[in-house]
């Protein structure tokens, strides 16, 4: 964060400067969580279901903070540190955001999507990292506290922006929106994840195509030119699809499936045809692949820099990490988060992989609302028919997967608990085994991926 003053800070939220003075530092960080203070950063208390940031401003300022922007004031003021006064610190953080954003004349693209968005958006960023200094979404800071923590992480050295906006509701992609005003908006696909909140698939395109609300005049639109629903939209934007039929103006051809070791194809486009090799498993990623090149095209990327970048692309956290352990033992490690596309996706990525026995630890996935017991059982089914040797179901939901895995001929065992599966996947993890370990985020699955690489350490 490029260094604002407390009168500028307090101008952009349309804030009151309760202790004004002369020497007020000039802030370059801001804090929502006073157990993280940075020395002279700006504290933004935030106000959840369960917690009230205000509780812990003297907190904040006692760690080193040098002032803090609240609704609430505390009792007593310090002298030595500034207090901004509010009507609401959510708010306040949109504005702060969207003022600092305006002062950079950059490219910025906006990924949302039902799944894949972090993938697309790495794979963005990556391409355009081959000719630009590119800023992207840190980690999953794709909501409405980590959105304008991103942008405000923005400096003079950043020449490009890769923004992943997601949600779960209507209005917050909007919301997103409103701070990021993209160049370029990405959907990556629709499909079911939150369709308990937004009732629907065409209540979740509904949501994505928020995206349009604020996409610049004479922005470019880059969707999945594979997606029925996406296929239905008209913006009224310069459109880019994406995918591998043959009404696409960006198509992948040629696809090479090469197990863990990654993918190769070919993308064709007006400008010329990609010979890409795409260092990660599964055949999906040609489609963050292809809409990278679509991004790379629009801005002004050559034909060897696109290459490069798809090339040098790196997963993000646990998004199909590949593990390899001694004797031939590889973990799948996808249990970031879950939804039945991915997970369809993940046991394809398994089915594929060259090995002497092939295991799927699945759990939960959320927010699925009515379809979440027939989605389950369909995951075990599914497994079972690309004869993946055996299933591991783990948690409530799960024994839907059990059952569709055991009534489609498979191989299954069901634990209510993580601890009380652990010892089972230490026995199923034999040399010469590939497991996949797949679930929604609120499951931790990643501890069952560290409890089985301590058994190796």
């Amino acid at each position: 964060m490029q260094p604002m003053t407390v009168k500028e800070i307090a101008s952009a939220v349309g804030g009151v400067w309760w202790n004004p003075r002369e020497d007020a530092p000039e802030v370059t960080a801001i804090c929502t969580d006073s157990r993280r203070v940075a020395p002279g950063c700006l504290f933004l208390p935030w106000v959840g279901e369960k917690f009230d940031g205000h509780d812990f401003i003297d907190t904040a300022l006692a760690a080193g903070a040098a002032g803090c922007l609240c609704a609430r004031l505390p009792r007593e003021l310090r002298p030595d540190k500034f207090y901004i006064k509010v009507d609401d610190t959510r708010l306040a953080f949109k504005a702060l955001a969207s003022a600092y954003r305006d002062q950079f004349h950059i490219p910025f693209v906006q990924i949302t999507g039902s799944v894949g968005k972090t993938t697309t958006k790495e794979m963005i960023a990556s391409v355009l990292g081959a000719k630009y200094r590119t800023l992207k979404t840190p980690e999953n800071f794709n909501n409405d506290i980590g959105t304008p923590l991103t942008l405000l992480g923005l400096g003079p050295e950043h020449q490009a922006a890769v923004i992943e906006t997601g949600m779960n509701h209507f209005g917050e992609i909007r919301y997103l929106g409103e701070m990021v005003r993209p160049d370029i908006a990405v959907i990556s696909n629709i499909g079911d994840a939150h369709i308990e909140y937004l009732g629907s698939r065409e209540g979740i395109l509904q949501a994505k195509c928020e995206i349009l609300e604020n996409l610049k005049e004479g922005g470019t639109l880059v969707l999945n030119g594979d997606d029925a629903l996406l296929n239905t939209v008209e913006s009224g934007f310069s459109t880019i699809r994406c995918g591998k039929s043959e009404h696409c103006d960006v198509r992948v051809t040629d696809i090479a499936d090469h197990g863990v070791e990654g993918i190769t194809c070919k993308v064709v486009t007006k400008k010329g045809i990609y010979a890409l090799s795409i260092p990660a498993p599964g055949e999906h990623m040609v489609y963050s692949a292809s809409m990278a090149v679509a991004v790379g095209e629009v801005l002004g990327l050559s034909h060897e820099e696109i290459v490069r970048g798809v090339a040098s692309y790196e997963p993000a956290g646990s998004r199909m990490r590949v593990v390899r352990l001694p004797q031939g033992r590889i973990i799948l490690d996808d249990c970031y988060n879950a939804n039945p596309q991915s997970v369809t996706a993940a046991l394809e990525v398994l089915a594929k992989t060259e090995c002497d026995r092939k295991v799927a630890v699945l759990g939960d996935m959320g927010e699925l609302g009515a379809l979440t017991d027939q989605a389950h059982y369909n995951m075990g089914a599914l497994a079972a028919m690309l004869g993946i040797d055996f299933v591991v179901a783990i948690g409530t939901k799960a024994a839907k997967i059990a059952d569709g895995t055991a009534q489609s001929g498979g191989a299954v065992l069901h634990f209510a608990t993580k601890e009380e599966a652990a010892a089972e996947l230490a026995q199923q993890l034999r040399p010469h085994t590939a497991m996949l370990v797949k679930a929604s985020h609120a499951m931790h699955f990643g501890e069952l991926v560290a409890e089985l690489q301590r058994g190796y350490d």
